[in-house]
């Protein structure tokens, strides 16, 4: 029996989210900076006589609304693929939750994909055919720790920073998701662009965490405050950094003192709440 191949997808953070302008594409160009996180998906990869998808949980799409069948498609239809395979996602990263869940599927898929089939892809290759799947998935294609991310997310700047060695990260996940189209339609009569809007600064010790902010939040907190009890008690219990994770649903605090998570975790009893890492 044939082991089955397996890749772990990350899920990320945005610290701080700007939209700049809409571009002629109806994309909108943004500033961001992301953090691939610890929390992770599990994408199985079995030999098969024909391409089959499953998911570990029933709410998931399996049909061509799923990134991962997307990116898969999208190589077998230019690479003619003689031979499939049956991919299983153990599904961790909520759905809707601003982390990047879809994206880093099709992402990684399209990792394994051209490492099994020895496509020979390089990745340039790569982040043109993602960004056919979604505007995030060129982050984890590029398979960076953290990256400045511009344009609509096809411009990737290292940004490396021993500081994020030293933190710890706490996410909040409501019972509520948010839908990115819902957020984009809600936000775009409230929209300030400010297409000159300096880069957000490099993390370090003394970094000025008010430099940091997402657009997003009013937009989302409009419609459910209640992310902004759970920052304020992040803030209020040690956190350096709060804030809502792209277009949300997920909170995440900043932290240097594990004491302090744990505290803020007591205090925040009725959610789900994990412990991640920058990786």
């Amino acid at each position: 029996m044939v082991n089955p191949y397996i890749v772990k997808s990350f899920a990320k953070i945005n610290l701080g989210l700007r939209i700049l302008n809409k571009r002629p594409d109806d994309f909108h160009n943004i500033m961001s900076i992301f953090i691939r996180i610890s929390l992770n998906d599990i994408l199985e990869f079995k030999p098969s006589h024909q391409f089959e998808l499953k998911c570990s949980k029933k709410e998931v799409p399996i049909d061509r609304n799923n990134t991962v069948y997307k990116a898969y498609e999208l190589l077998d239809n230019i690479f003619s693929f003689k031979y499939h395979y049956a991919i299983t996602i153990d599904k961790m990263i909520p759905l809707q939750s601003g982390m990047g869940g879809g994206s880093s599927n099709a992402a990684f898929t399209l990792i394994a994909l051209n490492n099994l089939y020895n496509l020979n892809l390089n990745k340039k290759q790569l982040i043109d055919l993602g960004l056919k799947i979604g505007s995030d998935v060129p982050f984890f294609l590029d398979e960076s720790i953290s990256s400045y991310i511009s344009g609509r997310g096809e411009i990737i700047e290292d940004f490396n920073s021993s500081f994020l060695d030293s933190i710890y990260i706490l996410l909040v996940m409501p019972t509520f998701s948010v839908s990115t189209k819902w957020a984009y339609k809600k936000i775009k009569n409230n929209l300030d662009y400010k297409i000159d809007s300096p880069k957000f600064p490099a993390l370090d010790e003394d970094v000025d965490w008010k430099l940091f902010d997402n657009v997003f939040e009013k937009v989302v907190g409009s419609t459910y405050p209640e992310i902004f009890e759970i920052k304020e008690c992040m803030k209020n219990n040690g956190a350096l950094y709060s804030s809502l994770s792209g277009t949300g649903s997920t909170m995440f605090g900043i932290y240097n003192n594990i004491e302090f998570i744990h505290k803020t975790c007591n205090k925040l009893k009725s959610y789900n709440t994990l412990i991640v890492s920058p990786t």
